[in-house]
């Protein structure tokens, strides 16, 4: 479980395919690496994966086709920034809201919107994950917990402050450019009792693939 507080911004250092899946290697920061251990969860840019391998300052992943093919993990290459997120630890503080680190699907981004030093940035979902937005309720971009501000048809925008626009990815998201969305945990139980849908299984994330 994750909350959605981005804790440091990583970069690709490294793609290698290992068919069917992926590995990637990404620059943490030697003191992140002395506090990991193989096996241990990551977010990457939202999507939950499991550690691998450990270099001197590098964490290593495998994303498999599910992944690479669901969310922007794929459309990665070295040099790239992610945002990254260790699980939320027992009894620590919750600031942001529960993110499971499964991605539903990507979003992509129409409109960014500038006022002074603050942004206002639409995207663009499929149906499927309307249901699951609404305004003043939270929403997962990327990985960063955020306040959903409008919900137009298949369309909603965040506002993002100079903090969020300046330590992730969101700071240099365009339009055009693909993220990965996860919509709140506690809305999919409502619908879920509503509709008596659920999912379509398709969200990725919480399992090395």
């Amino acid at each position: 479980m994750f909350t959605g507080l981005v804790e440091v911004r990583g970069s690709v250092t490294a793609l290698v395919d290992d068919p069917p899946a992926r590995r990637l290697e990404i620059d943490v920061g030697p003191a992140w690496v002395a506090e990991s251990s193989p096996g241990d969860s990551v977010a990457i840019n939202g999507c939950c994966l499991t550690v691998v391998a450990i270099g001197q300052s590098t964490l290593v992943f495998e994303a498999g086709p599910e992944t690479l093919a669901r969310t922007n993990l794929g459309e990665l290459a070295p040099g790239d920034p992610v945002n990254l997120e260790r699980p939320l630890a027992a009894g620590g503080r919750l600031g942001g809201h529960f993110v499971q680190g499964h991605i539903d699907d990507t979003a992509t981004v129409v409109d960014v919107v500038g006022d002074g030093e603050w942004v206002t940035m639409w995207f663009e979902v499929p149906g499927s994950l309307t249901a699951g937005l609404v305004a003043k309720g939270s929403v997962a971009v990327d990985g960063v917990s955020l306040t959903v501000v409008e919900v137009i048809e298949d369309r909603f925008s965040v506002a993002l402050i100079p903090h969020t626009l300046e330590n992730t990815t969101l700071g240099i998201r365009q339009a055009g450019a693909r993220v990965n969305i996860e919509t709140d945990i506690l809305a999919k139980y409502v619908q879920k009792l509503m509709t008596g849908d659920a999912s379509d299984g398709a969200a990725v994330g919480g399992q090395p693939e």
